[in-house]
């Protein structure tokens, strides 16, 4: 029924019809509710029925846990800060009307630049940003203003992703751009104990909540010299302050579940980032920085603090970005780590730290891959030269 209704609304979308204007459009819609017929005419391929698009969706599906439990934990802090009781309901419901709105601004303003681009070019709309679209919402501060997180949105998709031909050709994650983009442009903003908590909303719990509240971050407060409240599983259940889809562990891991089973992340690479972050912050444990309060924090506690696991799992692992080949990626996920572990200690200005060893590993990545390619095609040379 589908197709059929697509092959009737077809001709007026093509070349001589009276909507050809908006026929990338169309293209869109259409790739996305059916899997396209069209195959390559030449060279060597491999037909298979999953395309791009269907890989985005199952990425999408994966993020579904960590999205629905951040929802419920916005609800949990703020009627906790509160002093409130509420049921599991109410506080999942108070979380869905703080994110709807972030996630229709994310996807309205993204998709609104591809469908411009993709019809300038007259070309078919990319699909990356299905799920770009749903991750900033998900790492960036829950209080972020809805102009702020548009301008961070518009400028990742131009800057950090058209501005280098579109899906597949853009070297840094365009999420963690936007998530960059507002830690530089707006830092006022993207620090301090407001961004913990939804208080500027549309509905009533937001003005009860008492202005001289603060709530800070596990990171926040051994960045501040505190020793920082609860235990490993305390982080790893994730009921307390952080970005929405950072907080838990649980909820990622069945995210990193689908992520592996599907075959859409590699395990080299998640796994290497656990390793090396592992390696580094044992390294800081007994160092005796006994003035860091960073570096005190277990090796094992700093694995399921803040971004690390999120980043690991959705980040780390983005196929565009990350290294492909297969020793490169054990690399690749190694220095990340160490990287995300060194300026959560060294730096108490970025206490997170996963964000930046991100971008910066995908500054590196294509070099990565180059050097393990070059080492190849040499062995290559070496088995003919002595045959």
């Amino acid at each position: 029924m589908i197709q059929k209704t697509l092959d009737k609304l077809r001709p007026h979308f093509e070349e001589g019809g009276k909507l050809s204007a908006f026929r990338s459009v169309f293209d869109g819609f259409e790739t996305f509710l059916v899997v396209p017929s069209t195959t390559s005419k030449s060279g060597v391929s491999i037909h298979d029925s999953i395309d791009s698009k269907r890989i985005m969706s199952f990425v999408v599906i994966a993020l579904l846990p960590a999205l629905f439990f951040g929802m419920y934990n916005i609800g949990y802090q703020n009627y906790q800060a509160a002093g409130v009781e509420a049921s599991c309901v109410d506080l999942f419901l108070y979380g869905l009307l703080v994110m709807l709105p972030k996630i229709v601004v994310s996807y309205v303003v993204g998709l609104g630049i591809e469908f411009v681009v993709a019809q300038w070019k007259k070309e078919e709309i990319q699909e990356g940003y299905l799920v770009t679209g749903i991750l900033i919402p998900m790492i960036v501060p829950v209080d972020t203003p809805l102009w702020m997180l548009a301008v961070a949105v518009a400028f990742s998709v131009i800057f950090a992703k058209e501005i280098y031909g579109g899906t597949g050709m853009n070297i840094f994650n365009p999420a963690l751009v936007a998530r960059a983009f507002l830690f530089f442009a707006y830092p006022t903003s993207m620090s301090g104990d407001k961004v913990w908590l939804a208080k500027d909303t549309w509905f009533s719990l937001g003005n009860i909540i008492p202005d001289s509240h603060t709530l800070a971050t596990p990171l926040g407060e051994a960045a501040a010299h505190i020793a920082p409240q609860g235990d490993f599983w305390t982080y790893c259940v994730g009921l307390m302050p952080g970005s929405v889809g950072e907080t838990s562990v649980i909820a990622i891991a069945i995210g990193a579940v689908i992520l592996l089973w599907t075959g859409i992340a590699s395990w080299k690479t998640m796994c290497s980032v656990f390793v090396g972050g592992a390696a580094t912050a044992y390294l800081f444990n007994i160092s005796g920085l006994a003035d860091n309060a960073v570096a005190a924090i277990p090796w094992y506690n700093h694995l399921v603090l803040g971004g690390f696991c999120f980043g690991a799992v959705f980040m780390a692992t983005d196929p565009v970005t990350s290294a492909r080949t297969e020793g490169g990626k054990y690399i690749y996920g190694l220095l990340i780590g160490v990287l995300a572990i060194t300026i959560r200690v060294l730096n108490p200005g970025y206490p997170e730290g996963m964000m930046l060893a991100i971008l910066f590993m995908n500054m590196f990545a294509p070099l990565i891959d180059y050097c393990f390619v070059q080492r190849n095609i040499n062995k290559r040379l070496q088995r003919t030269k002595t045959k």
